[in-house]
């Protein structure tokens, strides 16, 4: 599992399917290369000082690390973004949401990038 660190692969994993908690949101994207599973994490100023965000940060990170392997899917790009409540939630609560956010967007995107349609018509269209 390797590391975001490229502000491009935050933004396009923004663009993605979410998932929200109280402590945090996971965000999601499908890579098309054959490369490991990528984690990001974020804290805005607003969560609070430094100390603070270095805080959630740090619980962010933990939770990833204690995850099993294969809760992540192979070729995807995640960004947690950390909220002001995982500073207090207690750290099994925020572990069992991450692993139900997580399956919850593995039933909300297609498997492969290949089930996408690419040549869809928009939905926001009005019908002639």
């Amino acid at each position: 599992m390797d590391r975001l660190k490229q502000r491009a692969d935050f933004v396009a994993a923004a663009k993605g399917p979410r998932m929200a908690s109280p402590a945090f949101v996971v965000q999601t994207r499908s890579r098309d290369d054959g490369g490991p599973v990528r984690v990001g994490f974020t804290v805005t100023k607003k969560v609070g000082t430094a100390t603070e965000r270095n805080r959630v940060r740090r619980r962010l990170r933990e939770l990833v690390k204690r995850l099993d392997v294969i809760s992540m899917r192979p070729h995807h790009d995640y960004v947690i973004v950390g909220r002001r409540a995982a500073l207090d939630r207690g750290f099994e609560t925020m572990f069992n949401d991450l692993r139900s956010a997580l399956s919850r967007l593995e039933r909300q995107t297609p498997k492969q990038p290949s089930d996408l349609k690419p040549n869809a018509a928009p939905t926001s269209r009005a019908r002639e």
